[in-house]
């Protein structure tokens, strides 16, 4: 396969750029020389904070941190908001979605509030969650600050008489145990002493808040109401009402959802064609699957696999994978085995659908792209795979997919370091510039796949930290906790070590290290 050579990357003339930055809301997104999201920001003033880092103080430069960004910056992006909370909400995204080197904040799981309600229920309730599901229940949201939200829900559960009880189908004997109605905060619905229909009404009431209509009207009102409250002199009341106005004001300035990745960049049916092209690909890879391997420790590995379906997340397709046949990190074998797993449960369950299929000497990746066009197969065989590495993991996904007999199938492998595409058979990589479409879109699927493997990682352990045997063990803190789960991996293992072995960890000694084994033991 012809190589083609990376066009040189030529820093931009950042005061031309600088000019054309607006005095407006916003997110940044800095750059290093490879075109890697290495910094993600938000500003009121897009155009005071950017320059800031082209025209940096002595101070600013003072920090380790902060020069070392500056140093490897050689490009950025803007995205112009609203208002402060839309910028809020998009540089969260952002940062989860691809996780830059300099930004440790917001990198966790945590999500800003969403508020739901399930109209279906048979009394239902307000409940704030982090996560929007296709669950049938109505969703308000993202709110980016929480304490104004609580705040609000609290005065709307309040004004309109709504439960806050967690029981699905409140009754009599909840009744007994709650205060709410004694305090006139509840209508009780529990006991009927209002219809459903009328209980409804008041949850349509509170949502129409919730959505924003109506708010010029209500906000004028509370102010009159606190104004008021002020001239007679009752001050308790006016500093509730200006608490309630504040809330309400934060809770319901507009802000947008935004979708992954970054709007403004993707051209998904531009960036196929080019893909296709810069791989001399029989055509534009639309359905396209892409392995990663997250190891968190040596017993604690897991991988993904992300689908992009006209160069767009297919979120359904997801899957994720514990490793089962590997001991140690060993990313080569990790791959291999998912490979196997993912490929062969294609060709098992196609065949299964389609007993009777008359078979002849052709190719299977054909066979499978045949099954497709006839609409008879279970699982569409993508156009193009991707592992996430350079040619250990694309060797390793090679001899796999040949063992299967998927020799047609095109795989690559995209080494993080330069960003170079690694093809079968070709010693010398691709090497496509990076401002092209194709490997903008290249990165999107590696960095999802990357986001998703991580996220199962972490659930898993925070799963294994939480049902672990040590919550229960004298003497063992959440910190000696995870620890002890990094070294050993499970608790299985923790028993087969010595006090001496355990005693090596930080924060432990010999006489808890003996104790903590001992409880553990005795707990078989």
């Amino acid at each position: 396969m012809e190589m083609r050579p990376a066009r040189p990357m030529s820093k931009p003339d950042f005061k031309a750029m600088l000019r054309e930055v607006p005095h407006q809301p916003g997110v940044y997104l800095m750059k290093d020389r490879l075109g890697t999201i290495i910094y993600v920001g938000k500003a009121l003033d897009l155009k005071r904070r950017v320059s800031s880092y082209f025209m940096a103080s002595q101070k600013m430069r003072a920090n380790v941190k902060t020069r070392a960004l500056i140093d490897s910056i050689h490009d950025f992006e803007l995205h112009i908001v609203r208002n402060e909370e839309e910028s809020l909400v998009l540089e969260s995204k952002l940062i989860k979605d691809y996780l830059p080197r300099y930004n440790i904040a917001l990198r966790d799981d945590k999500r800003f509030y969403f508020v739901k309600i399930c109209p279906a229920d048979p009394w239902p309730r307000f409940v704030t969650t982090r996560v929007k599901k296709d669950d049938g229940s109505r969703y308000f949201g993202p709110f980016p600050h929480s304490h104004a939200l609580i705040g609000t829900l609290e005065w709307l559960n309040r004004g309109f008489g709504l439960r806050i009880c967690r029981p699905h189908r409140p009754g009599a004997a909840d009744y007994r145990h709650c205060n709410a109605d004694v305090i006139r905060n509840c209508s009780a619905p529990c006991i009927e002493r209002i219809t459903r229909e009328a209980y409804l009404t008041k949850i349509d009431e509170a949502c129409r808040v919730l959505e924003g209509k109506g708010k010029r009207e209500l906000f004028e009102s509370l102010r009159t109401e606190m104004t008021e409250a002020a001239e007679r002199l009752d001050f308790e009341k006016a500093a509730k009402l200006r608490d309630i106005l504040e809330n309400l004001e934060k809770t319901l300035r507009p802000s947008r959802q935004f979708s992954r990745g970054i709007p403004t960049t993707v051209q998904p049916t531009t960036d196929l064609a080019e893909l296709g092209e810069e791989l001399h690909l029989a055509g534009p890879p639309h359905i396209m699957e892409c392995f990663d391997i997250s190891n968190v420790s040596s017993n604690h590995i897991v991988a993904s696999m992300v689908r992009f379906t006209d160069g767009k997340p297919d979120n359904r397709n997801y899957r994720r994978y514990r490793i089962r046949t590997v001991e140690g990190q060993d990313d080569f074998a990790s791959m291999a085995e998912v490979i196997r797993r993912r490929y062969s449960r294609i060709l098992m369950e196609n065949h299964a659908a389609n007993p009777d299929a008359e078979f002849s000497q052709e190719d299977a990746v054909e066979t499978q792209r045949r099954l497709a066009r006839d609409g008879r197969a279970k699982i569409i065989l993508p156009d193009l795979v991707i592992v996430d590495g350079g040619k250990g993991q694309l060797s390793m996904a090679v001899r796999e997919l040949r063992a299967l007999g998927l020799h047609e199938l095109p795989v690559i492998g995209l080494a993080k370091r330069r960003e170079e595409v690694f093809v079968p058979g070709e010693s010398q990589p691709i090497l496509i510039p990076h401002d092209r479409g194709a490997l903008k879109l290249l990165q999107r699927i590696r960095d999802e796949a990357h986001r998703f493997a991580n996220g199962y990682n972490s659930l898993l352990y925070r799963r294994r930290m939480r049902e672990s045997l040590l919550d229960e063990c004298p003497g063992v803190s959440t910190s000696k906790k995870q620890i002890l789960l990094e070294k050993f991996g499970s608790v299985a293992r923790i028993k087969k070590a010595t006090p001496d072995e355990i005693a090596e960890l930080p924060g432990i000694s010999i006489k808890s290290a003996t104790a903590m084994l001992e409880f553990l033991r005795r707990a078989d």
